[in-house]
């Protein structure tokens, strides 16, 4: 008997947080004409003969609103490190002083701004689809418990509980969305 049927919903909660987390991610390596450290988080570096992340082999400072420096710690690196921001494809051209690479952040253009709008819109869709994926999978284990026998009333409370779930994260991506839009598009 399916009675004692209890759906984790705390686990859909985190799963769904996860999507958001992650969204929120790929919010951040998106360029908006303002400096931040985290816009270099996707870039490794060929360091000691393997894929490093550009954190671990230097510190990340934005000492002002259009710079960020990168003070790589190994002097054998630097070129490696100038090198893989070169191709990240970021757009930035780094410039050299000793061990410190600076980043001179450039004014993004309004057809550029647009590009990056229609981007950032392709994230939160990969996240809304993600969440509906979890709504999915709350659904057939309602569905799978039915068949063990779980009341009608009983599926109708989990079905709307996982609904009123899956509406909350829906807006959060959409609410995260416009925020960032609007930040890219500011002059």
């Amino acid at each position: 008997m399916a009675d004692d049927f209890e759906l984790d919903t705390d686990d859909l909660q985190r799963r769904m947080d996860g999507a958001i987390s992650a969204l929120r991610t790929e919010f951040a390596s998106l360029r908006t004409g303002r400096a931040s450290g985290s816009m270099l988080e996707p870039i490794m570096v060929d360091a000691y003969g393997s894929p490093t992340p550009i954190n671990q082999v230097g510190t990340i400072n934005v000492p002002e609103p259009r710079m960020v420096t990168i003070n790589v710690w190994d002097k054998g690196l630097v070129n490696k490190v100038e090198k893989a921001i070169r191709e990240s494809g970021l757009g930035i051209n780094p410039q050299m002083n000793g061990t410190i690479i600076m980043l001179p952040i450039p004014e993004l253009n309004e057809e550029r701004r647009r590009e990056l709008t229609k981007v950032a819109g392709n994230y939160a869709e990969h996240a809304r689809v993600a969440v509906r994926n979890l709504r999915r999978d709350g659904m057939d284990q309602i569905k799978k418990a039915k068949g063990d026998g779980l009341s009608e009333d009983d599926q109708k409370f989990w079905e709307s509980a996982v609904q009123e779930l899956t509406d909350k994260y829906i807006k959060l991506v959409d609410q995260t969305l416009d925020t960032k839009q609007a930040e890219i598009m500011q002059v």
